[in-house]
């Protein structure tokens, strides 16, 4: 699909779709939710229950870990209400909470660094009473909404007015350094590439574009050595070695990494079944509740579980896709897209990790990792999703009214 097919629509095909859509504002409740995209939904809710399911198996035999999928389990209960309450709100009420969602994300990341918790050697996390929050994940939605109302703000991006790009450049680098800073190179990358997809959509120029990835290639050596933390540039190591077939170090940062692909590879086509897994039961891969909950599947179901799930995932993500380029306004599409974008590199980032494509990064599997603060996110994403393509003939004026 096209950038003009994205972004682009006649205004004779938006006036025939206005007259011909049913006017949701004047709806009732029961008559908004009747509307609500059902099978996608339940596609959700399906995946969730899984990630439920392979929780419940990986910490099947510790017991202090086993009642790690019943807090899931309530996570996604109220993440669930949430994402339905979020997908009936208008794109105005989105548009107008763009900016203080994104100036709050910012001062929850500034607190982070004056007052984080430290754990795992990063200060990332947020004490609030008995709850522990990750505002690096809150940052990924909320650039995303911004980038779509500052575009809104100026109604027809163009792509020969670079000054345009750059503002929303400054919008994406600045939580991006901040989270940089935890440090969190994963979450950094994530953030700017989700931040990359929306300005390309926008309507960036060819030639930007390859300037930035010029750029891009020739800081790679610099920023590895003068940048990166001593553990991060271990882990690039890891991967170039793991790669390449190089030399690692089995007890090092390549443990985890062998494991994973010991699990894998243990499942087979079918796998060994639910509970049944070796590596799974004994507690050979570290995280795999979190980051690696993908070697469970596949040892537990196999090349057919595992491409199964990522086939639903793709459904998911082409839905969304679909729909996003169907919004009437920028913003819609805009940031329809890129919470399609978010949720996309948190898939591509978390498999890529556990098949040893990318270096291990620390991003947790859409819905069946376990994590509160990535699920809220998640559901905010798809709450997004849904609200654009409930409200998919709702014209914006730069302000966010109708």
């Amino acid at each position: 699909m096209s950038r003009e097919g994205f972004t682009g629509f006649s205004r004779g095909e938006a006036r025939t779709r206005t007259a011909t859509s049913l006017n949701f504002d004047t709806q009732g409740p029961l008559d908004k939710l009747m509307r609500l995209p059902w099978g996608f939904i339940l596609l959700i809710v399906a995946m969730a229950l899984t990630g439920l399911a392979m929780l419940y198996s990986s910490a099947y035999t510790n017991p202090s870990e086993a009642h790690l999928w019943k807090l899931q389990l309530v996570r996604f209960i109220v993440c669930f209400f949430m994402m339905i309450g979020l997908a009936l709100l208008p794109l105005s009420w989105w548009m107008r909470l763009a900016f203080p969602a994104y100036a709050g994300t910012i001062v929850l990341l500034v607190l982070v660094e004056l007052m984080g918790v430290t754990g795992g050697g990063a200060q990332r996390w947020l004490q609030i009473g008995p709850v522990a929050v990750q505002p690096s994940e809150f940052a990924k939605l909320a650039v995303t909404m911004a980038l779509a109302r500052y575009y809104q703000m100026v109604l027809q991006p163009q792509t020969g007015r670079i000054l345009v790009h750059l503002g929303a450049l400054a919008i994406t680098l600045l939580p991006a350094a901040l989270i940089f800073k935890q440090p969190d190179f994963g979450t950094t990358l994530a953030l700017v590439a989700s931040g990359g997809v929306v300005i390309f959509l926008a309507g960036l120029s060819v030639r930007v574009i390859a300037t930035a990835i010029i750029g891009g290639v020739a800081s790679v050596w610099p920023v590895y050595q003068f940048v990166l933390a001593p553990y991060q540039r271990e882990r690039v190591d890891t991967f170039l070695a793991q790669l390449f077939g190089g030399s690692t170090n089995a007890l090092g940062e390549s443990y985890q990494i062998e494991q994973g692909k010991i699990a894998i590879g243990a499942g087979g086509f079918n796998g060994r079944g639910w509970l049944q897994g070796i590596q799974s039961q004994q507690d050979y891969v570290p995280e795999q509740h979190t980051d690696f909950i993908l070697t469970v599947i596949a040892e537990e179901f196999g090349f057919l579980g595992s491409t199964a799930l990522l086939v639903c995932f793709a459904v998911i993500l082409g839905w969304s896709l679909y729909s996003a380029a169907r919004s009437v306004s920028w913003f819609g599409r805009l940031a329809s897209a890129g919470a399609v974008a978010t949720v996309a590199f948190y898939i591509v980032f978390n498999v890529g990790m556990v098949l040893g494509l990318l270096p291990v990064v620390g991003m947790p599997l859409p819905l069946i990792s376990y994590g509160g603060t990535a699920m809220l996110t998640t559901m905010a994403c798809f709450g997004l999703i849904i609200a654009a393509h409930m409200h998919r003939d709702e014209k914006l004026t730069a302000r966010g009214l109708f």
